[in-house]
């Protein structure tokens, strides 16, 4: 019964990052309505981000989340205004083939800046860890979920009290009304899309001190994205961290009770996508 609990806690541990890369998915797909499978990398580059300036500069993962949050959304804003915008009434097929095309080329230039080896960021209090009663928690991992709570929390105030924040929900709601209102379309994309942008490279800065930095760890975060996404709703930003925690718990369980079979956990996570897509094409019937 221990084991089983410990592992309860990891997995809920876990599903803070998961919920925080996920939401800022949610935004982009909700809000200007683009399947982006380059948003991973930003995650990727906030982790890079982390190591470089601790390995160069000695500065606490931290001090980096703010620039991290500050450098992914001027990215982003960068990448929608050059490349998602002139797309933005183009096929659906067009928009996907050119953030695929987006992420691939942001992961080759990771691999010759940085090469393929993974790369960690340990801070003194990398290895600390809490007891509560029978239980181990991780420092790091208890202070991201938390901070991962916290900026959830923010988001959800500010998509509710604030104007700007109202104007992307209107927009999410329906494109064409909004302008009747005076509301700017295009200055509200760029917004979701840079703040989808820098929840992702928040999200990077909390990875390269719990697991790794690596150029490749953007897509596999980009592909359980979409697995939350779809299972808790398009649009839903309520049931991102329920579904977060739902992956998050397969894959733990996973990982405690099959030591090795690391394959499994990949096929737990696409019997997760399966579920999710068949879910949400019954709710459609």
């Amino acid at each position: 019964m221990e084991l089983l609990l410990q592992t309860l806690l990891n997995g809920l541990l876990m599903s803070g990052i998961y919920a925080l890369v996920a939401t800022g998915l949610a935004l982009s797909l909700g809000v200007v309505g683009i399947v982006n499978f380059a948003h991973g990398e930003f995650l990727m580059m906030g982790a890079f981000l982390s190591y470089l300036l601790f390995a160069f500069r000695g500065v606490d993962p931290l001090l980096s989340l703010g620039l991290a949050f500050l450098a992914a959304f001027l990215v982003g804003g960068l990448a929608y205004q050059g490349l998602i915008r002139p797309v933005l009434k183009a096929p659906e097929l067009n928009q996907m083939l050119l953030t695929f095309g987006l992420a691939i080329l942001l992961q080759n230039l990771a691999l010759l800046l940085f090469g393929a080896d993974t790369r960690v960021v340990a801070p003194p209090y990398q290895a600390t860890t809490l007891s509560l009663g029978p239980f181990f928690l991780g420092a790091v991992p208890l202070g991201a979920f938390l901070l991962s709570l916290a900026i959830l929390l923010l988001l959800q105030v500010f998509l509710t009290r604030s104007r700007l924040g109202l104007a992307m929900r209107a927009v999410a709601q329906n494109r064409l009304a909004p302008g009747l209102l005076g509301i700017e379309a295009e200055r509200v994309y760029l917004l979701a899309f840079g703040l989808a942008a820098a929840l992702a490279g928040v999200a990077g800065v909390m990875l390269s001190v719990m697991l790794y930095a690596s150029p490749t760890v953007g897509f596999t975060f980009t592909l359980k994205s979409f697995a939350i996404v779809a299972l808790a709703g398009l649009g839903n930003l309520k049931g991102v961290v329920p579904a977060s925690f739902v992956l998050a718990l397969a894959e733990a369980l996973v990982s405690t009770y099959l030591p090795g079979g690391g394959g499994l956990v990949e096929a737990v996570f696409f019997l997760v996508l399966f579920l999710a897509l068949v879910g949400r094409a019954w709710r459609e019937a």
